[in-house]
Order: C-alpha cells, then structure tokens, then sequence
C-alpha cells in the first residue's frame, strides 16, 4: 500500500496539478480546499491514513499558520511541508517553528517535491528511533518506548513495573536475542534512579585474568601493567545501575568479591588498602539454566540466590508470535529509512511466513532478516521472495527463483576458408541438464575423475574451440581470443595445435 499525501489548497487548478505530480511519484492523494476542511480531517480518526501533509500558506479564512500553529506540533500529526507563492525567510521561520518540517515555493518543481517529500517521510520514520535512542542514552527509556504489544509479554512488563518500584536485586532469564538489555533499561527508566548512568558488563567477553580488574578496578602498580588507577565497573555506575549480562560466564573468585558487593555495599579494587563504598541497582541476565550451574558447580549458590530475588523470564519469539507483525513493521519501516527506500508495509502472504516462522535467534534474527529483506526489495512491500532463508525452513511456502538462460548454440560467426582439420578439434562440451529435459554448452571444468582441470588443459579447449568456430581463420581467432597472432601461434605450438597439412 502506497503512503498517501493530503494536499490542502485554495486553488482548485493547483490542486490538480500538486495532485497529479505526486502520483507520478508514487504516492496516493486526498485533496482539500481550505484550511477549515483540513482540520476537520486531521482532528478526526481518519488523519492515520495520511502520511504527509503539504499545506498551502496563503488560503482565505483559516490560512496555512493557523492550521499549523493548532496542529502542528499534535502528537501523531503527520509531518507537514508548506508552500506559498510568497517565499521569504521569516515566514519559513515561522512556519518551522510552528510545527512544519520543510518549505517550498511556488510553483515548485517535481524534483524539489520529491527530495522534501522523501527527507519529510525519512525523518519521520526515524524519530521513533530517535527518539528511544536518545532515552536510551540518557537512561530514561520506559516499557511504553518498547514493542512489547502482544499478551504474552504483559507479565514481564508487570513485574519490570513492580521491580522498578523498589531497589530490588532483578535476574532476567530467557534466551539469547529477546531482549534483556532493553528490559533492564526500562526497569531503570521508570525506576527513582531514571537519568543515571547505566552500566553494561558482558561477563562472557572478559578475559579470565582482567575480569577483577573490570569489575572492581586496581590501584596503580598493583600488578605488571598497572600503569594507572583504574576505576571499575560497579564504581562507574555508583548512583545508577549495574547490568550484568552473561552473569553466568563469571568465574568463582569473580563470583566471591560479587557476593560481598552485594551484602556490603563496597567493593576491593585490586591492590586496594581499603574498600570502597557504591551505590548501585545491580540487573542480572542469563541465557542458561542457573540451577544446572549450581548443580555442576560452576556457579556459587549462595551468590545464585543473592541475584535470583526477583527473577523476571522473557519468553522467546515463538511464544509471542502477537509482537511479530508490529516489530516486523517497526524494523521495515526504519531499515528503509536508512536506506532511503520506499517500502510501505509486508504483503499478507510473507506477513503470515514471518509469523509461521519460530524464530530460533528471536527478535535479533527477525532484525537481521527484515533488514535483508528491505535491502533485497525492489518493490513497495516486502513479499516472501524477500525472505528466501526464512521460507526455506516453513512448509507450504516457496521462493521462486528464476532459472538461468538457457543457451543457445550458434551458427558460426566466420563463415570464410576453413583451417584443414580444425573443425574436428573441437572438444566435447560438458552437458548440464535441467529439470525442464534441457541443455548447455561449455568447456567442462571438471576432469573425469571429479578433480579441476588445469588452466592450461581448459586454455587448449578454449583454442580448439575458437579455431573451430570461426573455421580456422587466424586472424579471427587471435581477435576474439584478445591475443596477438604470434602468441596464438605460440600457444597452438606449446599444445600441440598446429594445423594440419593438407
């Protein structure tokens, strides 16, 4: 489905001509023709089915900047470009202060459209992102920044809500690539430490030998290659909140200092006198099973139970298939942000292959996948034939892939007095057969043992070929082989070639 553009416009003949130029470009049209019944139709339910506005500014009655300063900056108003005959920068100032994304002059042409209406659309497929990026930053991302829609995902955002309400120690389990990062980030948003520093730690991708000096820091001269006072992970996110992921990658003396963290409220950075005291939230993750970790004793129990006080399990893609269709959107739409490419949506067929699918690499595979996709496609959705691995691996869907050309034997392209003998020198072609019961030529790469021929066999096959296709005419041959005569003639020689007497 095509984004659709509403044209608000006094002049009924520029209406018409706005109206047909931005079909051309691709886009669906509603048009109206004063400010009055432009705002009737962006205050009401129907103003999602449009994706961009371009409003004229000079209009009898409610112009232009009176639409924008009542609407303009609504949440959920489209982006909106203005146009007037009358260009000047204080009224661009103004109308961009006022809520409009960009400003053109009439008569503006079909190329200066194009490029506002694409920037106009890009920018506002990406303030979304944005927008959580920047609160990611700042660390006050929320469950309500999350597309976290579907049934099965209601408890976890319960209980991130209730943690958040408390400094509680939290353990997120589930698998790898559902997104315990964000979910710790939306408990620290909505929690009393919002805007503090978030630390993340990957205890699996610390070397053994540094992981304490990570964690806790060191003192200056405390070990060969102390150069400097280092402060460690839990004193940078003092005041804030620790997220260790992979906690159950930690080796057992990380495990010990950990647990004291925790009961104490202090650590000992290596070659420290005396310890230090931190303030800090700790989130733990997993993607193991912690109790199978206790038992083989490769995680502390003790320290096991200090983190599992308020654990919270994310279930894995397949059993939220709900979320599939809106985060599958969400990606689709910021991908082809990215990549400056007008995709509007999924076709039903390759939306139900999403969420036929069980996504073993959870929303980090459906990700990755939806970016292939959007970077394969050529045209306004994304169908199944975007989606070749995915289909591969559901019954009852298949991508067609075109097959190769067949080719064709020609006739000689030389038709002049042949070289005696060359027209039998000319190697049998391997045959490749096709399910369609056809066949092609070409000089076999493949010797009869199943080992590559050599370069210098399949180049002496090349030249019989040559000589036999334009019938033994050197000069011919030395030309569409792109060598000169003297190294044909030298090669022929060297392979044994030469023509024979008559």
């Amino acid at each position: 489905m095509s984004k659709r553009v509403l044209i608000v416009d006094d002049d009924p003949a520029q209406r018409r001509i706005l109206e047909e130029t931005i079909k051309r470009l691709g886009f669906e049209t509603k048009t109206c023709g004063s400010g009055e019944q432009a705002l009737q139709f962006l205050e009401s339910d129907e103003k999602s089915s449009i994706s961009l506005v371009l409003l004229d500014i000079v209009m009898p009655g409610v112009d232009g900047m009176a639409v924008l300063e009542r609407i303009g900056n609504k949440p959920g108003t489209p982006p909106i470009i203005v146009q007037t005959a009358h260009g000047s920068i204080e009224t661009a100032i103004n109308a961009m202060r006022a809520g409009a994304v960009d400003f053109v002059v009439k008569p503006a042409s079909p190329e200066r459209l194009d490029v506002s209406i694409k920037s106009a659309l890009k920018i506002e497929a990406l303030a979304g992102e944005i927008n959580r990026i920047k609160k990611k930053a700042e660390g006050t991302l929320t469950f309500s920044d999350l597309v976290l829609r579907g049934d099965a995902m209601q408890r976890v955002i319960l209980l991130g809500k209730r943690a958040a309400a408390s400094n509680i120690p939290v353990l997120i389990e589930g698998e790898s690539g559902v997104g315990k990062e964000l979910i710790a980030r939306a408990i620290q948003g909505e929690s009393e430490r919002s805007g503090r520093p978030f630390i993340t730690v990957n205890c699996g991708a610390i070397p053994e030998n540094l992981v304490e000096s990570i964690l806790f820091g060191h003192e200056k001269g405390s070990f060969t290659g102390a150069s400097d006072k280092r402060i460690g992970k839990f004193q940078e996110a003092d005041g804030g909140t620790l997220f260790l992921d992979e906690v159950g990658e930690l080796p057992l003396e990380a495990q010990v200092k950990l647990l004291r963290a925790l009961q104490e409220g202090e650590i000992d950075p290596v070659g420290s006198k005396k310890p230090v005291k931190v303030n800090f939230r700790l989130i733990s993750a997993t993607n193991r099973d912690m109790i199978q970790q206790v038992k083989d004793g490769k995680f502390r129990e003790d320290l096991y139970y200090r983190l599992n006080v308020f654990p919270i399990f994310v279930p894995p893609l397949r059993e939220r298939i709900d979320d599939v269709p809106e985060l599958a959107r969400h990606f689709a739409q910021r991908f082809a942000a990215e990549e400056g490419k007008r995709i509007a949506g999924f076709t039903d067929n390759a939306m139900r292959l999403l969420q036929t699918y069980t996504w073993p690499g959870n929303v980090r595979q459906l990700e990755n996948a939806v970016f292939r996709a959007v970077v394969l496609a050529d045209g306004a959705e994304l169908t199944v034939a975007e989606f070749p691995q995915i289909a591969a691996h559901v019954d009852g869907f298949d991508t067609e892939i075109p097959a190769a050309p067949t080719l064709l034997q020609k006739a000689p392209a030389y038709t002049g007095p042949a070289l005696l003998g060359a027209e039998n020198t000319v190697p049998h072609t391997i045959e490749m057969r096709s399910s369609a019961n056809g066949s092609s030529l070409g000089i076999p790469a493949m010797a009869e043992d199943g080992e590559i021929r050599s370069l210098e066999a399949m180049e002496a096959d090349m030249i019989r070929l040559a000589l036999g296709r334009y019938r033994g005419h050197m000069t011919e041959v030395a030309k569409r082989l792109n060598i000169g005569r003297s190294t044909l003639y030298r090669k022929m020689q060297e392979y044994g070639l030469e023509p024979r007497p008559n």
